[in-house]
C-alpha cells in the first residue's frame, strides 16, 4: 500500500466516523443478527441490545431480539414490535397488529424458546454451512470485540448470525451512534415523568445533584461480597465528594434495591429514586454524576444520561471528581 493510498483511506474512516454513518455495504454483506441467549436483568438485556445496535448501524445489519421481551413494554419502540428490532419497523408486523396474540407470544416466552433451540441446532448440525452461524464468546477474553477481526471473520459469509453470550462488546461504534442508541431506548411516558420528577425535586434547592446507586441484595454474596458495602461507606463517599463542589450546594439522588431511610445519611441533603428499577435508572441518567460499584445499572445510566460515572471497587477507594467519566458500555462488571 503506497503512503498516498494509505492516507486516502484514513480519510474517507475519518469522514465516516465524524458523520456518524455506517460504512457503504452491499445487500450482501446484509446480515439478520438474532440475540438468542439471555443473560441477567434489565440492564444485562440493554447493555447488550445496545452494543449490537451499534454494530448493526455501523455494518447495516437487521437485529432481533426475542430475549427483550421481560422489558419490551418500558419503551416506546419495543412494546409495540413483537420482534425487538433494529432498524424500527416502517410498518406494524401482523403480529402486533392482533394485541392479544403478541401479549401471549411475550408471556409465553416461545419466540425466545424458538430462537434459542434453533441457535443450539445450528451448532450440532450446520446443514447451512456457513450461511447460518452461532456466535459465541471468545475463550479466554474478558471481552469479545464485535467490530474486532476475530468476530467479523467468523460472521462474514453468513446470512443469519445467531447470538450466544454476554460479553460482546462494540464501544467505538456505540459512541459513533449513541444518539440513535439513546432514542431507541426512550422509556414510556410514565417513566419518563417519574424520573424527571426525581431528579427535579432535588435541583429546587441544589446546583449538583449526584446520583448515588445502593447496591444491595445480591451484591452481598455476588463475588463473596466484593462489593457490598454499608450504607456508612457510600454516606461517607458523599460528604467527601460534596467536599469538592465548593461555594455550590450539592443534593443526592439515592437509589438501591433495598429500603432506604434518609436518617441513613445524616447531614446529607438527600432523595430517593422514582420507586421502580426502570424509574430509577432514568433518574440516574438526570443527575449531573453517578457513583456507586461496577454495575451495568450505573453504566446504563451514565451513557443514556451522558453523565459521568465512577465506579469504586472496594471500601478504601477514593473518590475524586476528575475521575468520572461517561460510559460506552465496553465495560465488563466482575
Amino acid at each position: 500500500m503506497t503512503a498516498a493510498t494509505q492516507h486516502a483511506g484514513e480519510t474517507n474512516a475519518r469522514l465516516v466516523e465524524d458523520k456518524g454513518q455506517p460504512a457503504s455495504r452491499s445487500p450482501a454483506d446484509r446480515k439478520l443478527v438474532v440475540i438468542a441467549g439471555r443473560c441477567g436483568r434489565l440492564a444485562n438485556r440493554l447493555v447488550l441490545f445496545a452494543n449490537f445496535i451499534a454494530l448493526a448501524e455501523e455494518q447495516g445489519h437487521r437485529l432481533i431480539n426475542f430475549t427483550f421481551h421481560s422489558y419490551a413494554g418500558l419503551f416506546g419502540t419495543t412494546r409495540r414490535d413483537i420482534y425487538c428490532q433494529y432498524p424500527v419497523a416502517e410498518r406494524k408486523s401482523w403480529l402486533d397488529a392482533v394485541p392479544a396474540l403478541a401479549g401471549a407470544l411475550r408471556k409465553t416466552r416461545l419466540c425466545y424458546r424458538a430462537v434459542r433451540a434453533a441457535s443450539k441446532l445450528n451448532e450440532r448440525l450446520p446443514i447451512f454451512g456457513r450461511a447460518i452461524v452461532t456466535l459465541r464468546e471468545s475463550p479466554g477474553q474478558a471481552i469479545t470485540v464485535l467490530d474486532g477481526p476475530e468476530v467479523q471473520a467468523k460472521i462474514r459469509e453468513a446470512r443469519i448470525v445467531f447470538v450466544n453470550g454476554w460479553n460482546f462488546r462494540a464501544p467505538d461504534c456505540v459512541r459513533r451512534h449513541a444518539v440513535k442508541i439513546r432514542s431507541y431506548f426512550r422509556p414510556i411516558a410514565a417513566y419518563e415523568q417519574s424520573s424527571r420528577q426525581a431528579v427535579d425535586r432535588l435541583r429546587q434547592d441544589a446546583n449538583v445533584v449526584v446520583g448515588v446507586h445502593v447496591r444491595q441484595g445480591d451484591y452481598r454474596r455476588w463475588r463473596g461480597g466484593k462489593y457490598f458495602f454499608p450504607i456508612s461507606q457510600y454516606a461517607a463517599w458523599m460528604r467527601e465528594l460534596a467536599e469538592q463542589f465548593p461555594a455550590r450546594k450539592v443534593s443526592f439522588l439515592v437509589c438501591s434495591d433495598d429500603q432506604l431511610d434518609a436518617r441513613e445519611f445524616p447531614e446529607l441533603p438527600v432523595g430517593f429514586g422514582a420507586g421502580s428499577p426502570v424509574g430509577d435508572l432514568y433518574a440516574l441518567a438526570k443527575c449531573d454524576c453517578v457513583f456507586g460499584p461496577p454495575s451495568t445499572f450505573s453504566q446504563w445510566a451514565s451513557f443514556y444520561g451522558d453523565t459521568p460515572l465512577l465506579h469504586l471497587y472496594d471500601r478504601g477507594g477514593r473518590i475524586e471528581r476528575g475521575k468520572f467519566c461517561v460510559s460506552y458500555l465496553g465495560e465488563i462488571p466482575k
